[in-house]
């Protein structure tokens, strides 16, 4: 905001969007309505619109890192995110867990991956081990 005939215009710009820290969805919506409404303009955005797109884009992404954040998943959940993806059952995995119990056991929670069970899974998968841990 170099110019003194963009303050009066992002004034006015702030007066009539009213931007606050977001609490709702309902909230959310509306910002994010309004920064599409600045996207898709055809012309290019005057100063104060730029200035007006990036604080209503640190307000969306502030709400959204909150509310939408993931959770890290266990080593577990990843493997069973990687059997599902790859349509693959219990009994496809014998080979890098040595018997079917040892499948079983891992995917109920009784027992724990072993530094060997993460080596294969990573080279079975063509993830990186830490995915495991």
């Amino acid at each position: 905001m170099s110019t003194a005939t963009s303050r009066p215009e992002y004034a006015t710009l702030l007066a009539k969007t009213l931007p606050a820290v977001i609490h709702s969805e309902k909230e959310n919506e509306h910002y994010t309505a309004l920064l599409e409404e600045l996207d898709h303009k055809p012309e290019k955005l005057t100063p104060a619109e730029q200035r007006l797109a990036e604080l209503l884009t640190l307000l969306i992404e502030d709400f959204e890192e909150k509310h939408y954040a993931l959770k890290p998943a266990t080593g577990i959940e990843a493997l069973e995110e990687l059997i599902e993806a790859n349509r693959l059952k219990q009994k496809d995995l014998v080979d890098v867990f040595g018997t079917p119990s040892i499948v079983s056991e891992v995917l109920n929670g009784r027992r724990r991956l072993t530094t060997e069970h993460i080596r294969r899974l990573s080279r079975r998968f063509h993830v990186s081990p830490e995915l495991f841990f």
